[in-house]
């Protein structure tokens, strides 16, 4: 079964933390030991895994990024969003969590980011949790 996050952008570029529903997903699912895999249904969007204690992780995450693809190079593409397509590649598109005892396995300081790129908008992240057999 296929569930979904939305998620509400609010900046152009900006990591979104959205570990505390990717547990809710997990948890109702019942499963207590398998798989969670994500999947980001944008192509100007990503997703990942790091630091969620520090938001300096997160802004330093950001402006590397930025300063690597900026928004302003000549592109070729119409829609003048292609440093988002390309940041999107970059990220990936998925992510696999382990379920560990009902949830995620994450380490001490370790969080789930929806990575906006071409924001501000709503998004969705498609979530399935298997059982392991």
């Amino acid at each position: 079964m296929v569930r979904y996050i939305e998620v509400k952008s609010r900046n152009r570029t900006e990591m979104i933390d959205i570990t505390a529903e990717v547990r809710e997903v997990i948890k109702a699912s019942g499963v207590k030991n398998g798989l969670c895999q994500l999947f980001v249904l944008h192509t100007t969007a990503g997703i990942t895994v790091n630091e969620g204690a520090d938001p300096a992780v997160q802004r330093d995450i950001i402006t590397f990024l930025n300063q690597r693809v900026p928004v302003d190079l000549y592109y070729t593409h119409r829609e003048g969003n292609s440093d988002a397509h390309i940041k999107a590649t970059l990220t990936g598109s998925s992510l696999s969590l382990i379920v560990d005892g009902g949830k995620p396995l994450l380490g001490t300081w370790q969080s789930v980011f929806f990575c906006e790129f071409d924001g501000p908008r709503p998004r969705k992240v498609a979530v399935t949790v298997v059982q392991e057999v």
